[in-house]
């Protein structure tokens, strides 16, 4: 079933695919007789990994020797079908499109978004469509290929670009997390720029990361369009498929008190819960890297909504450097 976002009546290229965190930012605060949860591993889906996960030695970027879980994922979820992204006629509904994420809110990309998108861009450039209704779609890998490059030529100027699974090949994603979390004296803010910018802030129970933003404003600024699917995910063929919002498609456990669902781990270990809780509220007394504390789960971060193109904002614990 589609999601139930806004509907308009009215790109692809992912972030890095290595992931570190480059700077101290502010003092963590210290919680007397703090509760410290461990990293699950049961949790993750035997389905979606290309072998079990794990333990293995590592350092943590704080120069601690611990233990990690070593997880391989073969970024091919086994709890959600990828795509669709894009809608092949502008007479197309929501279900035959993804989404996208623009001002905070979450938008389909179904035929009507693609033909009004001039309007809701306030620019007469975008038409990405023939005088039939049909959309320009990339069609093969090269395709993706070279839409995604960010010196994308003329020649895909108002496509919708769209890579398919079937591209990838002998894709395999290896992330260390601390098996226990260990905070660090201050957070570990996420790089930015061009030299080695910053990618994933964590993963999913199926071993799909949560990346950093897509550059949108890099994809329309090129005129083309790179939805997400309803999980808030695209495919880059070096990073392959991967998520830049939580929308709830992947897998979550419910909190039996109506705390908001679990729906993975941050790359310093702290549990990820989702933005809303059972009662559709969110959480009101977050820290600067959105996470906060209770006695049931310890530490633990809160996504930001989906349409934000975020997760969280820097990490509290350090993380694995090797």
């Amino acid at each position: 079933m589609k999601l139930s976002y806004i509907s308009a009546s009215l790109l692809l290229a992912a972030g890095a695919f290595s992931f570190f965190a480059c700077t101290s930012g502010t003092p963590t605060a210290v919680i007397d007789g703090e509760v410290t949860i461990e990293v699950d591993p049961a949790l993750f889906l035997k389905a979606s990994l290309v072998e079990p996960v794990s333990t293995v030695a590592c350092t943590l970027s704080d120069g601690t020797k611990a233990e990690c879980y070593k997880i391989v994922s073969a970024s091919n979820p086994s709890d959600h079908q990828m795509g669709p992204w894009c809608p092949e006629n502008i007479s197309d509904g929501a279900e035959a499109g993804g989404i996208w994420l623009e001002g905070g809110e979450v938008y389909d990309v179904d035929g009507a978004f693609i033909e009004n998108m001039a309007a809701f861009y306030k620019d007469d450039t975008w038409k990405m469509y023939d005088a039939n209704g049909d959309i320009f779609i990339t069609k093969t890998k090269e395709d993706c290929a070279n839409a995604a490059n960010p010196n994308v030529g003329e020649e895909y100027k108002n496509f919708c670009v769209e890579c398919l699974p079937s591209y990838l090949t002998d894709i395999e994603q290896t992330y260390l997390i601390p098996a226990t979390p260990v905070q660090s004296k201050r957070t570990n803010e996420f790089a930015r720029g061009p030299f080695g910018g910053v990618s994933v802030r964590g993963v999913a129970f199926n071993g799909i990361r949560f990346d950093a933003a897509a550059p949108t404003h890099a994809i329309l600024g090129a005129y083309t369009l790179a939805p997400f699917d309803d999980a808030g995910g695209h495919i880059n063929l070096h990073a392959g498929y991967h998520y830049h919002a939580a929308t709830g498609v992947s897998t979550q456990i419910e909190q039996p008190d109506g705390h908001a669902p679990m729906i993975g781990y941050a790359m310093d270990g702290y549990a990820i819960y989702a933005h809303l809780d059972a009662n559709g509220k969110e959480a009101t007394d977050l820290d600067e890297c959105g996470g906060h504390y209770d006695e049931i789960r310890g530490y633990h971060y809160h996504a930001d909504k989906p349409g934000a193109n975020n997760f969280i904002n820097c990490l509290r614990g350090a993380y694995a450097k090797e």
